[in-house]
C-alpha cells in the first residue's frame, strides 16, 4: 500500500529501518535528490537523443545516491570515483563544444531554461549532503559526483543554446 498512514505523526523510516522526523537532514538530502531526478524527467522531454541518454543515466545513478543518503548503502552499488569521472569527462566535452568567456543569463531556450532549474536543484542537493556530511559521515564520491552533476547541467544548457547565449556581466 502507497498510504500507510505511518507518516502522519512527522516521521519516517530510513533504508536501514531507523526512524526519523521527516525533516531530518537525511531526508532533506534523499528529498532533494528525488526532486532533481523528477525534474530530469521532465526535462529529458525537450531534449534530443544523446542528451536525454545522459540524463537516464543520471537518474539512474540518482536512485542510488537518494538509496546511500537513506542508509541503504547495502542494498546499492555505491557511487564511485569512476562514476564522478565519467561526468566529468562529459562536462570535458561539452566544454570543448562551447565558448563560455562571461556569465550567461539563464533561460534563452526552454531546453536549457530547465536545465538550468535542474542544476540550481543539484546545487540544493549539494548543500543538504554537506550540510549532513556535518553531522555524521558522508563519502566524498557523493559530494563529488553531486557537484559534478551541476557542472554538467550548467555546461549543457550553455551548449543547447550556444548560438543564442545571453552574456551577462554585472560590471556597469
Amino acid at each position: 500500500m502507497i498510504s500507510t498512514k505511518q507518516g502522519d505523526n512527522g516521521k519516517t523510516k530510513l533504508a536501514n529501518n531507523e526512524t526519523v522526523y521527516k525533516d531530518d537532514l537525511h531526508v532533506e538530502a534523499y528529498g532533494t535528490v528525488d526532486e532533481l531526478n523528477s525534474y530530469l524527467g521532465y526535462a529529458k522531454h525537450f531534449l534530443n537523443k544523446k542528451e536525454k541518454e545522459i540524463i537516464e543515466n543520471i537518474q539512474k545513478d540518482l536512485f542510488r545516491v537518494a538509496t546511500e543518503l537513506a542508509k541503504g548503502e547495502k542494498f546499492i552499488n555505491l557511487i564511485s570515483k569512476e562514476d564522478e569521472e565519467k561526468i566529468t569527462k562529459l562536462v570535458e566535452e561539452y566544454e570543448k563544444k562551447v565558448n563560455l568567456n562571461s556569465f550567461v543569463l539563464p533561460g534563452t531556450t526552454k531546453e536549457s531554461s530547465i536545465l538550468d532549474i535542474c542544476r540550481t536543484i543539484a546545487r540544493r542537493a549539494e548543500r543538504r549532503i554537506v550540510s549532513l556530511s556535518k553531522r555524521e559521515n558522508v563519502r566524498k564520491e557523493l559530494i563529488a559526483y553531486i557537484n559534478r552533476i551541476s557542472d554538467l547541467l550548467y555546461i549543457m544548457a550553455r551548449y543547447i543554446e550556444k548560438d543564442n547565449i545571453t552574456p551577462y556581466s554585472a560590471h556597469k
